[in-house]
């Protein structure tokens, strides 16, 4: 895995051991970010569930001027400090070695406001849903704030909709998808 564009061009990511996370492979990287450029450049940035770090990293590279990146698993942290190292981007993100939940509301405490959020959760568990729900409640969304979720092809966007959010786009892949959501703000 390498980061695909920006100031950190073809540098090399280490991600963790074993199979409890999925790499975003370059070419949906590129798909994703090709996306999201318009938006980058001086967002701040949001990596939940955020594995090797390598979304987030993306966005430092493309121009965010931070990132936030969160994740349980003591290697997935490891490497996230590690490819921020080797990026050059730490003195502009935060990591948070802790579940997303608890990270959501150390965040708000801290005063962090996100532009764009990136939520790639275990697959079939809830989780999105739960910290989707945070993210509203917490109130650590800008209020044109965007938040991207990876489920598995075909979820059903019905919990996505009753958690109080708009979908506003899907991009489908082989075996995974992004949905676009932002929060629902009745008709203003």
């Amino acid at each position: 895995m390498r980061v695909i564009a920006g100031t950190a061009r073809s540098l090399v990511l280490v991600t963790p051991a074993g199979r409890e996370t999925r790499p975003t492979t370059d070419r949906i990287k590129e798909t994703l970010f090709n996306i999201l450029q318009p938006r980058i450049p001086g967002s701040r940035f949001l990596d939940l569930f955020a594995g090797s770090g390598g979304i987030g990293i993306e966005a430092l590279s493309r121009g965010a001027d931070f990132a936030c990146f969160a994740d349980v698993s003591r290697d997935a942290v490891a490497c996230v400090r590690t490819n921020l190292a080797h990026t050059k981007f730490t003195e502009r993100a935060k990591v948070y070695a802790t579940d997303a939940l608890s990270a959501i509301r150390r965040m708000r405490s801290e005063g962090h406001v996100f532009d764009i959020a990136f939520l790639d959760p275990p697959y079939g568990k809830g989780l999105e849903l739960s910290a989707l729900s945070a993210l509203r409640q917490e109130g650590i969304l800008a209020p044109d704030g965007l938040v991207i979720v990876e489920t598995t092809v075909g979820a059903d966007i019905t919990p996505y909709l009753k958690a109080g959010y708009r979908v506003s786009r899907i991009k489908e892949y082989k075996s995974n998808q992004h949905l676009f959501l932002t929060v629902w703000r009745g008709d203003l």
